[in-house]
This record gives structure tokens, C-alpha cells and sequence, in this order.
């Protein structure tokens, strides 16, 4: 077998070693970048690849202590148990509800006030806005929850105070299952709405302004050039970010959820991540297996959504991921 390359003709051997050469050059010349990248890719082999090998506790009866390789293989067995059990649809409700209302309402804001405060001039009101609205970012989980209970407790909560004042009567936010996921996407939003503005600005910064100048020039309304100008120009970035989105919208955050939870508001606030946590660590070790097949599963189903949203924005907006 053989390769033509130029006038020359090579084997396949040859053509190999030249490649390799080359390569080796390229990795000589640059070796400070390849230096570089090896760091988060070594990262990127050891915390999230290799882990993988893992997920075949998922198809056997293991149990901590034992090896894996020697745990009895049950196949689809557990998958079955949790597809079976009487959580399995409240937990996909519950999961599905708090990510699609978290998507409907978390996605367009910051898109909205960024195209907001584009139209605002460098000033002392616009900076106010960008520090006021990004702030909560740097707020930790621990720190976002134990603000929420804070605010909405029972008896000395500023906010059932001032229900109280309006002759109201105070009302148990934290204990009533149908406000949960209205307090967890709303202080979600208010959190990570000022982080996900910063993204849209830099898109709307790359526009070009003589696009502005000449729709200006045509009599073209503010409205209409955020219509036809702002929005075209930053929607590979949204489109982006909704992609994914829509392959974490099964993947509800964790800490957020467990901290905000209590035996009153669990009918709403179960979702897959805090059940497996509880099967799996504190449910004892005879569930390590059962506990692999559901997360496995919910990666699964991630993965699917990813691909899915790709392809359909693909079709739809001509961008994608790949």
C-alpha cells in the first residue's frame, strides 16, 4: 500500500514516520503551548474520563469492600428497579418541572437586560445596574440558602413582617411544597442573571456600529435595530448557551435543592441528584449499585438531550456545537 505525496510516492510505513515527524517538529517549535495544554487535559483523562470505568457498578451487584471485577453482573437489573419504583415519576416530574421552568424563565432575562443596558449610555446608573445585578454571583450556595431562610422564616422574616404590617397573615414559605419551586428558579435567577448579562454585553460589544449608524441614518427605531441588529448579533452565543442548557435541564443542581429541603415541601423538592445521594450514602451500602443506575441514567438522558438540542438548533437557527 501506498501514498502519493508531491511528486513521490510512499508506503503507507513511510507516510506514518513522515506524519510523525512532522509532529514532532510542530511539538518542538511549540512546545511552551503543548506544555500548557497538558495540564487540563491530564486533568480532564484523570477527574472525568477514567472515572468512567465506574459506571459498570450500575450493571452488578456491588458492594463496597468487594472488587469490582468479582461483583455479581445483573445486567439491566437495576434500571429496571427504578424505572418500577413508585418515585421514579414524581422524581422525572419534579426533576423536569424545576429545569424547564428554570430554563423558561432564567434563559430570556438576561438577554433582555442585556440588550437593556446596551441601549444605555456609559454613566453612573448603567455601572450601578451591571454591579448591583452581578453581585449575587459571588454568593456561595450555603450562603445564598441560609439568606432565603432567613428572609422567608416564619416569625422573624422581613418579609412575613411585612406581611404582618398589611394585616396579612404570615405564611410558611419554606413548608409549602407548591412555592418551592417558584423560591428555587426566582432566587436562581436573581443570582446568576447578572454572570449570564456579562456574556450577552461581550457579544453585543463585537457588533459592528456603523450597523447602528446607517439603521439610524434609514429612520430605523430603537426597537427595530435591537430587533434586527442586537438580537442577529448575538444569537450564536445564545443559541450556545441554550444547547447547553438543554443538556443540564435533567441535571438539577444538588446543593441548592438538599439545603432548601425539609419533610414538608419533599413532594416538590425530590429531584433525581438529592434521591441518589440519599440511596446511595445514606441509604446503606447494599443500594451503591441501584443508586450508579439511576445517575448513570440521568447522564444518559443528558447526553441525549444535548445531542438532540444540537441538532434541532442546527436545523432551526443554522448554529451549533458542532
Amino acid at each position: 500500500m501506498s501514498e502519493k505525496i508531491g511528486p513521490l510516492v510512499l508506503t503507507h510505513s513511510q507516510a506514518k514516520g513522515k506524519t510523525w515527524a512532522i509532529f514532532r517538529r510542530r511539538i518542538r517549535r511549540s512546545w511552551q503551548l503543548y506544555l500548557l495544554l497538558a495540564l487540563p487535559l491530564a486533568w480532564l483523562i484523570v477527574f472525568q474520563y477514567y472515572p468512567m470505568y465506574g459506571a459498570q457498578i450500575a450493571f452488578r451487584n456491588f458492594l463496597p469492600g468487594d472488587s469490582m471485577w468479582k461483583a455479581e453482573w445483573v445486567g439491566l437489573e437495576n434500571f429496571h428497579r427504578f424505572f418500577e419504583s413508585p418515585m421514579f415519576s414524581s422524581l422525572m416530574t419534579n426533576t423536569l418541572g424545576l429545569s424547564l421552568y428554570s430554563l423558561a424563565v432564567g434563559f430570556p432575562i438576561p438577554i433582555i437586560l442585556a440588550l437593556s443596558l446596551n441601549q444605555l449610555r456609559d454613566g453612573l446608573f448603567k455601572k450601578t445596574v451591571q454591579l448591583v445585578s452581578y453581585a449575587p454571583y459571588f454568593i456561595s450556595t450555603v450562603v445564598m440558602v441560609g439568606m432565603l431562610l432567613q428572609f422567608l422564616d416564619l416569625r422573624h422574616g422581613p418579609i412575613n413582617i411585612l406581611l404582618q404590617a398589611l394585616g396579612k397573615t404570615p405564611k410558611h414559605f419554606m413548608g409549602e411544597a407548591n412555592l418551592f419551586p417558584s423560591i428555587y428558579v426566582w432566587s436562581g435567577v436573581w443570582q446568576y442573571m447578572g454572570f449570564n448579562t456579562v456574556i450577552y454585553l461581550a457579544a453585543l460589544s463585537t457588533i459592528d456600529p456603523a450597523l447602528h449608524e446607517a439603521a439610524v441614518v434609514d429612520g430605523a427605531t430603537r426597537l427595530q435595530r435591537i430587533w434586527h441588529i442586537d438580537l442577529p448579533g448575538i444569537m450564536p452565543t445564545a443559541v450556545t448557551l441554550l444547547i447547553l442548557n438543554m443538556g443540564q435541564i435533567i441535571n438539577v443542581g444538588f446543593e441548592k435543592v438538599y439545603l432548601m429541603q425539609n419533610p414538608l415541601n419533599t413532594a416538590t423538592s425530590e429531584v433525581i441528584s438529592t434521591y441518589v445521594y440519599k440511596i446511595g450514602l445514606i441509604g446503606g451500602i447494599t443500594n451503591y449499585s441501584y443508586a450508579s443506575a439511576i445517575g448513570l441514567f440521568n447522564s444518559v438522558v443528558g447526553l441525549v438531550l444535548l445531542i438532540v438540542a444540537n441538532y434541532l438548533m442546527k436545523k432551526l437557527t443554522e448554529y451549533s456545537l458542532w
